[in-house]
C-alpha cells in the first residue's frame, strides 16, 4: 500500500524499488561478502551509560554466535586448544556461551594478520557517533556473515525502553507531545504528534524520520528472518507474515505502518545520497580496500566504485541543500544539536540487552552517523587532493565498513518489502 511520493523529497517509492531491487542490491550484496566488509570490530562489553542494566538476554539467539548442541563452535576451539583435554569442560563452556552470547571471533590465522594490518591503515576522526575504542582489549572482530541480523526473541519492556529513550529524549520532541501508539488509549491517532512534526523545521523533521526509518528497517529484518521452526534437528528462518502485519498493516497500526515504511524509504534516500557524495574519497588511486590479498582488493575496489557510480546515477536524489540553509549562526547551532542527539543515540546502543541486536544496532547507527558526516562535509570532500592524505576529510575503516553494511541493511529491507508484498498478494 506504500506508493507514490515521499514528503520533503521529489522521489517516489516505485523509482526506489526498481533501482534498488534490480540494480543496486545484487552488487552491494557481493561487496558485503568480501573480507574487507565482513569483519567489524566492536566492543559488546561496554556498560550502559544511562541506567543500571545487567539484564542480558538469556535466549540463545541473542548470542552473537549461538553454540550448537552437536558441535563446539570454532570460536571456542580456536580461542584455546586446552579445552580439548576434557570433554566436560567443553560442555560447560558451551552452556556459558549459550547463556551469555559468545562473540564469534573465530578468525583464521591469515585473517588475523590482515586484520592487524587494517588497524595500521586506520585514522581516527569521528563526529556523529560515540565510536568504540577499537584498541580496547574488550573490542573484538566479529564476522558479520556468521552473525546475521534476525529475530532473536528480544522484545518486551527491555526493547521498548531502548526505543522509548531514543524517541522521547533524542528526537527534539517535547514531552507533552505523545508519539503515535506510544500511550495506548489516550492516543489521538497521532494527530497532535503530526501537527507538531509539520510545524518543526525540515532538519528536526528529517531527524525523526531517519530514526523511524531505521526502526522500520530493523523490524523488517526481524519479520523477514523469523524463527519459524525450532526442533532438535533443525532451525528454520524465514518470513513471518503475522509479525510483519502487526508492525506495518495500516488497519492494525491505525495508519502508522505505512508512515513508518515511507520513513524507511526516506532513510534509503539519505544514505544513497551520502554514497553518491563520497565518491571522490574512494576514487583516489591511493585508496585501497586493504586486506593483503592484492588481486581481490583491486577487484573489490572496482566493485565499490561501480556501486558508487550507480548511486550517483540515481535520477531523483534527496537535496540536502535544504538542510541548515538558514541564518549561519542558527544553522551552526542546529547542526551541533543534531550531532549531539545522534551521538547520544549511538551511546544508547550499549544498553541493548541482546548482544546480536547490540552488534547490529551499533553498526547501523555508526553507518547512518557516517552518512550524515559525509553530507555535512561536502565542501571538504570536494577539496580532497588526488594524491596524498585527505586532511580535511577522513573515514576510518570502521566507518567505511559501517557505512556500507548499514546501507546494505536498508537496501535489504526495501528488497524484503517486495517479497512481503508478493506473499500478501498470493494470500488474497
Amino acid at each position: 500500500q506504500v506508493t507514490g511520493y515521499l514528503d520533503d523529497c521529489t522521489c517516489d517509492v516505485e523509482t526506489i524499488d526498481a533501482f534498488n531491487n534490480y540494480k543496486l542490491f545484487p552488487r552491494l550484496n557481493e561487496l558485503l561478502e568480501s573480507d574487507y566488509f565482513r569483519y567489524y570490530k566492536v566492543n559488546l562489553q561496554k556498560p550502559c551509560p544511562f541506567w543500571d542494566d545487567n539484564s542480558h538476554c538469556g535466549m540463545r539467539d541473542c548470542a552473537v554466535q549461538p553454540c550448537p548442541s552437536d558441535e563446539v563452535p570454532d570460536g571456542i576451539r580456536s580461542a584455546s586448544y586446552k579445552y580439548s583435554e576434557e570433554a566436560n569442560n567443553l560442555a560447560e563452556e558451551c552452556e556459558e556461551a549459550k547463556r551469555l552470547g559468545a562473540v564469534d571471533d573465530s578468525l583464521s590465522k591469515e585473517t588475523r594478520q590482515a586484520v592487524l594490518q587494517w588497524a595500521q591503515h586506520d585514522d581516527s576522526s569521528d563526529s556523529f557517533c560515540e565510536a568504540d575504542d577499537i584498541h580496547s582489549p574488550e573490542a573484538e572482530y566479529v564476522d558479520l556473515l556468521l552473525n546475521p541480523e534476525r529475530y532473536t526473541g528480544y522484545k518486551g519492556p527491555d526493547a521498548w525502553k531502548i526505543w522509548n529513550s531514543i524517541y522521547e529524549e533524542n528526537c527534539f520532541k517535547p514531552q507533552n507531545v505523545k508519539r503515535p501508539l506510544a500511550s495506548g488509549r489516550e492516543d489521538d491517532g497521532g494527530h497532535t504528534f503530526y501537527k507538531w512534526l509539520k510545524g518543526v523545521c525540515v532538519e528536526k523533521r528529517a531527524f525523526y524520520r531517519l530514526i523511524s526509518g531505521l526502526h522500520a528497517s530493523i523490524n523488517i529484518h526481524l519479520s523477514a528472518r523469523y524463527l519459524l521452526q525450532d526442533t532438535w534437528s533443525e532451525k528454520k528462518w524465514g518470513p513471518n507474515i503475522t509479525e510483519f502485519q502487526q508492525r506495518f498493516d495500516e488497519v492494525l497500526t491505525r495508519g502508522e505502518g505505512p508512515r513508518r515504511l515511507k520513513n524507511l524509504y526516506f532513510l534509503y534516500l539519505i544514505e544513497l545520497r551520502a554514497l553518491s557524495k563520497v565518491l571522490p574519497f574512494f576514487e583516489r588511486p591511493g585508496f585501497q580496500l586493504y586486506t593483503g590479498n592484492k588481486s581481490q582488493d583491486a577487484e573489490m575496489k572496482n566493485l565499490l566504485l561501480e556501486i558508487l557510480h550507480l548511486a550517483k546515477s540515481f535520477p531523483l536524489h534527496f537535496d540536502e541543500n535544504s538542510f541548515f540553509a538558514g541564518n549561519k549562526k542558527e544553522a551552526a547551532k542546529l547542526k551541533e544539536e543534531f550531532r549531539l542527539h545522534f551521538k547520544n543515540i549511538s551511546k544508547i546502543m550499549d544498553c541493548v540487552g541482546c548482544f546480536k541486536c547490540r552488534l547490529w544496532g551499533k553498526l547501523q547507527t555508526q553507518g547512518l552517523g557516517t552518512a550524515l558526516k559525509i553530507l555535512f562535509s561536502e565542501n571538504l570532500i570536494e577539496k580532497i587532493p588526488e594524491s596524498g592524505p585527505s586532511y580535511g576529510f577522513q573515514l576510518t575503516r570502521q566507518e567505511i565498513v559501517a557505512l556500507f553494511n548499514a546501507f546494505g541493511r536498508v537496501s535489504t529491507s526495501v528488497k524484503e518489502l517486495e517479497n512481503f508484498r508478493n506473499i500478501l498478494q498470493n494470500m488474497r
